[in-house]
Formats: structure tokens, C-alpha cells, sequence
């Protein structure tokens, strides 16, 4: 078991690169991980991860004895707290491996529930979708020209672990829509222009909820491609809402189609 402690180690301070860089993410295919449960769903993700580091007054020796990771490394409270982004502290973050976001690595099964976000570019709001994909339990989340990458430390911390949690996968608007079409999933496009109000059509079949950005919403593509235009009426004085709250409440009402069906 190894030890450091000083923060201008070249180990740390690549770690603090991996933190801050989606460029050396990608380069390295490696990120962080801080927080006990972030790291069992991980883990139950099947995500590699290749180092733990922790902070030895924090941490329960049987939780290290019986961690499926190649190297454990005890770490300082000034290291620790350089890495970490809470503020309350669980002391521990772990090295993982990224995963391939293809869209050829996923699964769609029969009858399938799709969620795409196009254009999301505050990590907050992606990690707010991951919570409402993972809490309605639907097959995949598709990023359609993605903002961020996905594995920003501050969208694994807003989706507590749902990134893990979710099958993902990351591509164009022209490669999700082709994919879609493909797999014959109708997609119902969330946009006011020419749309239905969105209780009033069936998500029985295959099928893929498309939002895009509370400001600019959906771009043309998806309209265009769209199997409906579908709306979530507005009662009060403004005409949009949060969009992982426009998710759930169409992803919940074809939830509860299929219950009922």
C-alpha cells in the first residue's frame, strides 16, 4: 500500500489534470470518482477502477480489504481536500477507466425507452437527466451534440452516481436520429412549434423523448425528424420549464402507459 503526501508529487499532480481537463480525460482515458456510493454504482457499472485513494482516519479497513482495485493509496488531508469537490468529506476517490460512449455500444430492447438530450451544456442540468433516466429506470440516454463531457467531475457529482447508473451514449444529432430510425423508435420531439400536448399521444411502441435547452430548445433537425411534436402545457406566466423536470414528467407519463397497458 502506497503513501503520499506531498501535493507536488508528479501522480497528484497529474490527478489534478484529470480534475480539470476534459482534454486530458480523453488523452489518458481516465477520471475520478469521490464518494462511497459514486463508487459502488461504478463498480456495479462495471467500471475498471485502477486506484483508491483515501484518507486513512476516514475509512474502514474491511471496506479496503475487500476493494476490487489494483492499487490503494493513503493520500493527506491537503491532497485530499485539493481533489475533492464537497464539502462534506467521505475520504476516498478512486481512478477509473473511461467506457466508450458509441452509440454501437448499446443496447435497445424490444420496445425500448429513450431519452435524448440535445445540446445540454450546463453539467448540473445533464446530471439532473441522468437522475430522472436513472429514477424512471428507462433503456438508454442519448446525448445528441454534447457540450460537456461526461465525465466532468461536477456531472458525476449532480447525478450521484446516476451516470453510472444509465447506458449512454454520445454522438450527433444526424447519427441519434439515423440510429433511432434504424431501430424503428419513433421520436417525439419536445418543442411548442406544431406539437400535440404530450399526455395525448402513446409511448406504448418503441420509443425516444427528445428535449433540448430551456433557452433555445430543440434545433430544426429534430423537429423536422420528428415522429410527433409534442408540448407540456404551460399554466403560468412563463412558457418553459427546467428541462430534466420537462423529462420526467413525459418520461413518467410513458411510464405510466406501459403500467397500464
Amino acid at each position: 500500500m502506497k503513501q503520499i503526501n506531498s501535493i507536488q508529487n508528479p501522480f497528484i499532480k497529474n490527478l489534478f489534470k484529470l480534475q480539470e481537463k476534459a482534454r486530458e480525460r480523453k488523452n489518458q482515458g481516465l477520471f475520478l470518482i469521490e464518494g462511497k456510493r459514486e463508487i459502488e454504482l461504478a463498480l456495479k457499472g462495471n467500471y475498471e477502477i485502477t486506484s483508491l485513494l483515501f484518507l486513512a482516519n476516514k475509512i474502514n479497513e474491511n471496506f479496503l480489504a475487500n476493494f476490487p482495485a489494483a492499487e490503494l493509496i493513503e493520500i493527506s488531508q491537503e491532497i485530499y481536500h485539493k481533489l475533492a469537490y464537497r464539502s462534506s468529506t467521505e475520504g476516498i476517490i478512486a481512478i477509473a477507466k473511461t467506457k466508450s460512449l458509441a452509440l454501437s455500444e448499446i443496447t435497445i430492447p424490444k420496445n425500448s425507452l429513450i431519452l435524448v438530450a440535445e445540446g445540454i451544456e450546463k453539467p448540473g442540468n445533464i446530471g439532473a437527466i441522468l437522475r430522472t433516466a436513472d429514477a424512471a429506470n428507462i433503456d438508454a440516454v442519448l446525448i445528441a451534440d454534447a457540450k460537456s463531457d461526461l465525465y466532468n467531475p461536477n456531472i458525476i457529482r449532480s447525478s450521484v452516481g446516476c451516470i453510472f447508473t444509465n447506458q449512454i451514449a454520445v454522438g450527433t444529432s444526424e447519427e441519434i436520429i439515423a440510429f433511432l430510425k434504424e431501430n424503428n423508435i419513433q421520436i417525439f420531439a419536445a418543442t411548442l412549434q406544431n406539437s400535440n400536448e404530450y399526455y395525448k399521444e402513446s409511448y406504448i411502441k418503441s420509443s425516444a423523448i427528445v428535449v433540448g435547452t430551456e433557452d433555445t430548445g430543440l434545433t430544426e433537425i429534430w423537429r423536422t425528424n420528428a415522429t410527433q411534436n409534442i408540448n407540456i402545457p404551460m399554466q403560468g406566466q412563463i412558457d418553459s420549464i427546467n428541462v430534466s423536470v420537462a423529462a420526467a414528467i413525459i418520461l413518467f407519463e410513458a411510464k405510466r402507459q406501459r403500467n397500464f397497458n
